[in-house]
């Protein structure tokens, strides 16, 4: 079985995309939430790239992510900066707190790695369920504009201690009518010529319509739904390659 954000994978996500890193989401997430008193719950907090910077300005978030070796690299960074957030292991789906977030994020697509449309329109649910009265889910989502059946790339990334790690990405799958594609990553360590580690991966990514998005938040129940575009609040996307992110409000009574 092909493994999924493991060891290398997650070294490699702390390396391309390090604490702070930002495609323009770090700043739009910390304004957007800047009125937010309560609570805050990441889903897929990785290795803490946004997690980071919002406690370091002082909002209480908690964050989970289903993959063991994310959050190994994400303690680590929150203890070398001497923050102490609630991380957990838990799957979008079926994380179960008796907590009630002011607000739940899930940046950069993330989202989307739930590839099956039962699993995305539970994770809708049990996010709903978990947001307080009037609380706020922010989620980026991004359309697949370019992919075609065995189109290979290649990336190398070089640690600190001089190893080098490569990955060779593979898309196998494409399904139009269920809206998902599936690739595979082969991730290699190396040290002065010599393979050290070799890690393979299964990488689902779904895609939605931009208003088929709008009318699964609103049966889930959400209402003020927002739809902007490359971060500029309240502009509705004109371009395919735009990053689209919803702002759906939980309002239960």
């Amino acid at each position: 079985m092909l493994s999924y954000y493991s060891r290398l994978s997650s070294e490699v996500y702390d390396l391309d995309k390090p604490v702070g890193h930002s495609f323009g989401d770090v700043e739009y997430y910390l304004d957007r939430l800047d009125s937010c008193t309560g609570r805050i719950l990441e889903p897929a907090t990785g290795t803490g790239r946004i997690l980071i910077p919002l406690l370091e300005k002082g909002f209480k978030v908690d964050g989970f992510d289903s993959s063991a070796d994310m959050l190994t690299i994400c303690r680590t960074n929150c203890e070398e900066r001497g923050l102490t957030p609630t991380l957990f292991e838990g799957e979008m789906a079926s994380f179960s707190l008796d907590m009630k977030y002011d607000a739940i994020i899930i940046p950069a697509g993330t989202f989307l790695l739930l590839h099956k449309r039962e699993d995305s329109i539970k994770a809708l649910k049990n996010f709903y369920r978990h947001l307080a009265d009037g609380g706020r889910l922010i989620v980026d989502l991004f359309l697949q504009t370019e992919v075609s059946i065995g189109k290979i790339s290649t990336r190398t990334w070089e640690c600190s201690n001089g190893d080098s790690i490569t990955l060779e990405n593979k898309t196998v799958e494409i399904d139009y009518i269920h809206q998902y594609s599936i690739a595979h990553g082969r991730y290699e360590k190396w040290r002065n010529g010599s393979l050290l580690q070799t890690e393979l991966e299964r990488f689902p990514l779904r895609w939605f319509g931009v208003e088929e998005f709008k009318l699964i938040l609103e049966d889930v129940g959400f209402n003020n739904i927002t739809i902007s575009s490359d971060y500029n609040f309240g502009e509705y996307p004109v371009n395919p390659k735009q990053t689209i992110t919803f702002e759906a409000v939980a309002n239960k009574e």
